[in-house]
C-alpha cells in the first residue's frame, strides 16, 4: 500500500467543535462528548490508535464528564513530541484549555510527552494499563520486529482471530462489541506499519525523569491479568520514584484493556479521582 507523505502535526480541519481529518490516514481526529461545563477527560488510546474500543467506558462516563476522544494518524514518522503537539493544537482549536489526561497503554507515552512540554494545563494524569519506561523493553523490540515481518495475509488472519476472541472478551461491554467490525476494518496494512512505528517509539522512550519530577497528581489503573504491561513493576516503580502518585488501583475483573473490559468500574474509579482533586 502506498504511504502518503505526512503533513505537519498542526494541520487539520474542523467543523463545529470537532476536528475533521483531511485524510483519515494522515490526520489526527478528535471527538467531544458532553457539555463544556463538565470536568474534561482526554482519552489517549493505546497501540491500536483509535476510539473503536472505548464505547462502553464512554457510556459509563456519560453526563458526568466531558469526554474527549483522540484517533491518531497512521504516521510512520512522528515522534512522541509530534503526537503531543498535534493533540495540544487540536484541543486548543476546540476551546479545550484544561483537563485530565487518560493515557491507555501506548497513550501513556504521549501523556508523559505532554507533561514534559507543559503546554497544555493538565489537572492530573491517569495511567490505564499504562507505564513510564516499559518494564520489558526486549519484548517490545521483539514485537516491533515481528510486526514488521509478518505478511499481509497473516496479519489479516491475526486480526480476524482477534475479532473472535474480542466478542468474548468484551461480552460485558455491549457498546464496545458494536464497534468490533469497525475495529477490524481499520486494521489495514498501513495501520500495521503505524503500529510498528509506535512500538519503536515505546522501545526508545524513557520518561522516568518526567514522572519523577512532575507535580501533577498521578493515578494508575490496571487489570489484574496484564502480561503486556505487568502492573507490579509499574506500581512498584511509581510508589518508590514518583512523589506525585496519589493512588494505584487494580480491577480484578479486567485485563490489559482495563477501560474496555471493566468499563463501569473503571469509569467510576476515574471519576472518583477527578472529583477528589481541587
Amino acid at each position: 500500500m502506498a504511504v502518503r507523505k505526512d503533513r505537519s502535526p498542526n494541520q487539520f480541519r474542523r467543523r463545529g467543535s470537532t476536528a475533521l481529518p483531511i485524510s483519515m490516514e494522515e490526520e489526527l481526529q478528535l471527538r467531544i462528548h458532553g457539555e463544556a461545563s463538565l470536568p474534561t477527560l482526554i482519552y489517549l488510546p493505546g497501540l491500536h490508535g483509535d476510539w473503536t474500543l472505548i464505547g462502553s467506558f464512554r457510556k459509563a462516563i456519560g453526563g458526568r464528564a466531558r469526554f474527549v476522544e483522540i484517533t491518531y494518524p497512521r504516521t510512520l514518522t512522528w515522534s512522541l513530541d509530534d503526537y503531543a503537539a498535534a493533540i495540544e493544537t487540536a484541543l486548543s482549536h476546540n476551546g479545550i484549555t484544561r483537563g485530565w489526561l487518560l493515557g491507555e497503554s501506548y497513550g501513556s507515552q504521549i501523556l508523559w510527552a505532554m507533561v514534559a512540554r507543559a503546554k497544555f494545563p493538565a489537572q492530573g494524569v491517569i495511567l490505564a494499563g499504562g507505564f513510564v519506561k516499559h518494564p520489558m523493553r526486549g519484548a517490545v523490540r521483539l514485537a516491533e520486529k515481528l510486526t514488521g515481518r509478518i505478511s499481509t495475509a497473516l496479519f489479516v488472519r491475526i486480526i480476524f482471530g482477534y475479532a473472535k476472541i474480542a466478542r468474548f472478551r468484551y461480552r460485558r461491554s455491549p457498546e464496545t462489541l458494536a464497534t468490533i467490525d469497525e475495529f477490524v476494518a481499520r486494521r489495514t496494512e498501513l495501520d500495521r506499519r503505524a503500529a510498528q512505528h509506535r512500538l519503536h517509539l515505546i522501545a526508545q522512550y524513557d520518561p522516568r525523569l518526567i514522572a519523577g519530577q512532575t507535580r501533577l497528581p498521578v493515578f494508575g489503573l490496571s487489570g489484574i491479568l496484564d502480561p503486556i504491561v505487568p502492573w507490579p513493576f509499574i506500581r512498584r516503580w511509581l510508589r518508590k520514584n514518583c512523589p506525585a502518585l496519589r493512588d494505584y488501583r487494580i480491577i480484578h475483573s479486567a485485563d490489559h484493556n482495563v477501560l474496555s473490559t471493566a468499563p463501569v468500574e473503571a469509569a467510576q474509579q476515574v471519576l472518583d479521582w477527578m472529583n477528589q482533586q481541587p
